[in-house]
């Protein structure tokens, strides 16, 4: 009796684990822009230097071997595509976790696919871990992009 009651509080306790981890799958999640100054590592990237000023970027770690990333590549150009018109068009960036294990690590990420939004000084706005939802990402990156209602920018 006492074996079941532990295997039944091992099964709940797992359950648990298992909600409270789906549940921040895909999550935008807001973080405190950096205070500090100090230039970004992304700037060495030579897709992010040559963006236009002030753009946000969406960056997004992925590997060759990482099933979910495809989905996340899907998801951010689709969102960065009906962002495009804005007056600062965001950047979807996406870097192999196995190219740039440093600038992972300087970020934090810990699993693939991670996905952060970046402020036109490219200091981190938003952190999602796992594949994020198209109308999340997109709440979170159309303000920075004078979106969210703004006019289109113009041509010329």
């Amino acid at each position: 009796m006492n074996g079941l009651l532990v295997v039944l509080a091992i099964v709940v306790v797992a359950v648990v684990v298992g909600l409270l981890l789906r549940r921040r799958e895909g999550a935008v999640r807001a973080t405190a822009p950096s205070p500090d100054g100090t230039p970004s590592p992304l700037a060495a990237i030579p897709e992010i230097d040559a963006r236009p000023a002030g753009s946000p970027v969406v960056l997004h770690f992925s590997a060759d071997w990482c099933g979910p990333c495809a989905a996340v590549r899907r998801v951010v150009a689709r969102v960065t595509e009906e962002l495009a018109e804005t007056a600062a068009p965001p950047l979807d960036v996406e870097l192999d976790i196995d190219e740039h294990p440093a600038l992972a690590a300087e970020f934090g990420v810990l699993s693939l696919p991670t996905t952060f939004v970046l402020d036109g000084d490219l200091h981190e706005r938003f952190r999602i871990a796992g594949v994020p939802v198209a109308a999340a990402l997109r709440e979170s990156v159309a303000p920075l992009t004078g979106g969210a209602g703004s006019a289109p920018r113009e041509n010329g």
